[in-house]
């Protein structure tokens, strides 16, 4: 097959299941033709498997170029650095800090942008400029701002965007702040997740106007939401679908292991006792984010062992605070230990009934409010906020 049929095949499989899951809507078909992934997709990739946030084995565009033009055009994110560029070589690094993204997801989330041509729109995290230039097609690169803090990746995504016809405005610097110099703007779109949404995007976005982000409590769990600003600064509306996206870098927490909480020998002075509810329960996607919106500043770690048993480790962001919860299959109680001022399992426990005994609603009964002093997660409406915990 040449490559001008790779190109073709690849494209229209492509297309069809985007169609088909409904990410890729009429009014963004032109634009899908005339910005083609894999003018934005280098040549050495990780391309991601089925779950969405693992990464496979590399994919060298030179060494294999049909696993290449595959992975180019097959519906997953495509991990092109690791550890801000630190790491080299085609082995896996530490942790994934760019990628192109699940043309899924980013075809969702230009449809909740709902940017229409004129409107001047700021993005957040460049990338490979993929997404830039899919903004640029459709709006003009006039009225598009595009902010990457990585200098590597924006010196890369500018000529990617130059080769393919296309000038958006291209910041390096803090993804945080914004671009105030181009506002206010119609719409803001992030391409990476936060935890807690910058005032930044919500100053410079003009009342009425829409943020669209990937929002993720520390805990875990993750799903977009789509932000009106209203004439009194603030900003608020529902969560539209789950994501799974790497995190604004200036928002990056650092995760202590579990040896630093422990003052002596185990079981170090913890409190011993049981509990009916599974590790398995409360360790899915939706229940982390509902668990997450309630118990905050503190996160989850899974320590697994070769007989397929595991333990959970919860820990406070404050160092001071740990559980542990023992999992083994056919178990039907299951050892817990905790220590420190807060009792993680507890409120960990407490967070995922609350979430049960409401039928555990899907991320689209949450919302999101965000004022100049914080931000208030709610369920169904922002009368109803989610109780705090911790």
């Amino acid at each position: 097959m040449t490559e001008q049929h790779e190109v073709e095949a690849g494209r229209a499989r492509l297309a069809s299941t985007l169609i088909a899951n409904g990410a890729l809507t009429v009014d963004w078909l032109t634009t899908y033709d005339a910005v083609p992934r894999h003018w934005f997709v280098p040549a050495l990739i990780w391309p991601g498997r089925g779950d969405g946030l693992r990464q496979g084995d590399a994919v060298n565009r030179h060494a294999d170029p049909a696993g290449w033009w595959h992975a180019a055009y097959s519906d997953v994110p495509l991990t092109t650095q690791w550890d801000d560029g630190d790491h080299t070589g085609e082995g896996r690094g530490t942790t994934p800090t760019s990628s192109n993204s699940m043309p899924t997801m980013v075809f969702s989330m230009l449809a909740a942008l709902d940017a229409e041509p004129g409107d001047r729109v700021l993005e957040i995290g460049t990338g490979t400029g993929w997404n830039a230039a899919l903004l640029s097609h459709r709006l003009g690169h006039d009225n598009v701002a595009t902010v990457e803090v990585d200098e590597d990746s924006a010196a890369e995504a500018r000529l990617r965007l130059a080769r393919a016809g296309h000038s958006p405005t291209l910041v390096v610097g803090d993804g945080a702040a914004g671009h105030p110099d181009g506002a206010p703007y119609d719409r803001v779109i992030a391409t990476c997740s936060v935890r807690r949404v910058p005032p930044a995007w919500v100053e410079q976005t003009r009342p009425g106007g829409l943020i669209v982000a990937p929002w993720g409590p520390e805990y875990g769990g993750e799903a977009v939401v789509r932000l009106t600003v209203g004439d009194d600064g603030t900003a608020s509306g529902r969560f539209v679908g789950s994501s799974a996206f790497m995190r604004l870098r200036q928002q990056r927490a650092a995760r202590p292991g579990s040896l630093e909480y422990l003052s002596g020998p185990w079981p170090a002075g913890g409190v011993a006792s049981v509990t009916p509810l599974s590790p398995e329960d409360v360790g899915g996607w939706s229940a982390m984010f509902a668990v997450g919106a309630q118990v905050s500043e503190a996160f989850p770690l899974v320590e697994r062992y070769a007989d397929g048993t595991y333990t959970l480790w919860l820990h406070d962001t404050a160092v001071t605070s740990w559980a542990t919860v023992d999992w083994a299959p056919g178990r039907t109680a299951y050892e817990v230990v905790q220590s420190g001022p807060r009792s993680l399992w507890d409120e960990v426990r407490s967070a995922w009934r609350w979430w049960d005994d409401r039928g555990r609603p899907g991320f689209d009964r949450f919302g999101l409010t965000v004022t100049p002093g914080g931000q208030t997660v709610w369920l169904d409406s922002p009368d109803n906020p989610v109780p705090a915990r911790g």
